[in-house]
């Protein structure tokens, strides 16, 4: 395992968890009650896992590394096409979810793929114009999703779920290769 920074978050939360932290480090996240040898025992009891995760990351990592950032013509290119495709899947979606929503923005943000207002505005990240037509179709409909619901709930997650039935594996895309394509942005 070599050296492993390990970090404990304790919560009111009901289970134990484990995360893999760009930097390799580990995250546990733990229930106030769970003593620190409970911690111990299941952090012993997915070493295997543990270092499945930090090797899939290392990998990740290093891909990242080759990535050459854009340039700015390159990203306001981006832009100008994200302008022109990313309206017409707000407006395909916000039907199917009888929705509405204001003003449209593009932006070359660095950590978010796109955001909804409280007034409905929606902003979107040119990047998505790098990513296959099913994530930025996954993302226009999270962000429309949020106009009927603004939060991460259950309800939140149906209504995805009733326009994109899939749209965990488009989460796990992201998670997999959203960090590359963000740092083309750098």
């Amino acid at each position: 395992m070599g050296n492993l920074s390990i970090r404990v978050k304790r919560s009111n939360r009901k289970t134990l968890s484990l995360e893999i932290k760009e930097d390799l480090s580990l995250t546990v996240r733990a229930p106030r009650y769970v003593s620190d040898e409970e911690i111990r025992t299941f952090i012993a009891s997915h070493l295997a896992w543990i270092e499945k995760h930090r090797e899939k990351m290392k990998k990740r990592n290093d891909a990242a590394a080759s990535i050459q950032p854009l340039s700015s013509e390159e990203l306001n290119a981006l832009a100008d096409k994200a302008m022109l495709v990313i309206p017409g899947r707000v407006e395909h979606f916000s039907k199917i979810l009888q929705v509405t929503y204001g003003r449209i923005t593009i932006r070359n943000q660095q950590t978010r793929w796109g955001s909804c207002s409280s007034k409905g505005n929606l902003n979107f990240n040119c990047l998505l114009m790098l990513t296959p037509d099913h994530i930025l179709d996954y993302i226009v409909v999270h962000e429309l999703c949020h106009r009927l619901e603004m939060n991460h709930s259950a309800r939140f997650w149906a209504r995805v779920a009733s326009v994109i039935p899939d749209y965990k594996d488009c989460e796990k895309w992201l998670k997999e290769h959203g960090s590359i394509i963000m740092k083309k942005n750098r």
